[in-house]
């Protein structure tokens, strides 16, 4: 701090504190797309939708999906970019199955 007298006013200045040069890059976060069980959608219909609009989806997968669906109440069929999951969530909601909320991972 230094500190400069001009006739009656003094004026003092103070060093702004140095900013960090250091980047922080955080990544996006991952939403989860979930199935939830209702008593209208059969098995088939519910594989065939998974097979259909997750990306990798394979028929086994499907299977253990649609099963936990059944027997635990909701299953995440899948988990990934915000957008993504968006359309995802939308496409399987037109098919018909009843969808949970979309929710960061």
């Amino acid at each position: 701090m230094s500190q400069i007298t001009l006739g009656m006013i003094t004026l003092s200045t103070t060093a702004a504190p140095e900013r960090s040069q250091q980047t922080t890059w955080k990544p996006y976060p991952n939403f989860k797309v979930v199935v939830l069980n209702d008593d209208f959608n059969t098995f088939e219909h519910v594989i065939d939708c998974l097979l259909q609009h997750i990306p990798h989806m394979n028929l086994e997968k499907a299977e253990q999906l649609t099963s936990e669906i059944h027997h635990s109440g909701a299953a995440t069929v899948w988990v990934g970019p915000q957008e993504q999951a968006e359309l995802y969530h939308m496409q399987l909601g037109i098919e018909g199955l009843t969808m949970g909320p979309l929710e960061a991972a």
